[in-house]
């Protein structure tokens, strides 16, 4: 499951922002995406959560949602697949 959850978020993040095909084939658990990717501003961040809920079939609490999750990619991955497994 962490495959297909890791393959949908990059999608999810194709999609969303616009990337270029490919791109987010690149990130690694490292790699910066709230205030290093332009294209993820505040205002992007609410499609990019409803677009997450709706593919990956779980529910964000408001109070769940905090910069640290989206600071990189690894940190809103594991944030996903903990979610997931809870499901």
């Amino acid at each position: 499951m962490a495959d297909e959850t890791d393959q949908i978020l990059r999608a999810i993040l194709t999609d969303v922002l616009g990337l270029k095909p490919g791109r987010a084939d690149g990130f690694d658990a490292d790699t910066g995406l709230f205030g290093h990717l332009p294209e993820l501003d505040s205002m992007a961040v609410a499609g990019l959560l409803t677009e997450i809920e709706d593919r990956l079939d779980i529910f964000i609490e408001d109070d769940e949602i905090e910069g640290e999750m989206l600071e990189t990619y690894g940190a809103l991955l594991a944030f996903i697949e903990a979610k997931r497994a809870h499901a």
